[in-house]
């Protein structure tokens, strides 16, 4: 039995979605303790919530992107970022 890979956080949105699968795959495979199973899932679920983060702040910055005045114009602002979104853990 191999044991699990060391969890770290993953770079990017897409490492972590790569991750997230890899892990799925390790699970389905059954073949894992009780033990490697339950680290697994706690850093899926991990990724998982990460992943919507990032998911969800994409989504803010579009939305502020697409915003319509009152006379129906599409509309910029500028949004505030702290350096690189993806690599932001919170």
């Amino acid at each position: 039995m191999t044991q699990p890979e060391a969890p770290a956080t993953p770079a990017s949105f897409e490492e972590s979605i790569a991750r997230l699968t890899k892990i799925v795959e390790r699970l389905e495979e059954g073949d894992l303790s009780l033990e490697e199973s339950l680290a697994l899932f706690e850093e899926g679920i991990k990724l998982s919530r990460l992943s919507q983060e990032r998911l969800d702040r994409a989504q803010k910055r579009v939305e502020k992107l697409l915003r319509v005045d009152d006379q129906g114009r599409t509309r910029t602002e500028p949004f505030e970022t702290t350096g690189d979104d993806d690599n932001d853990p919170t």
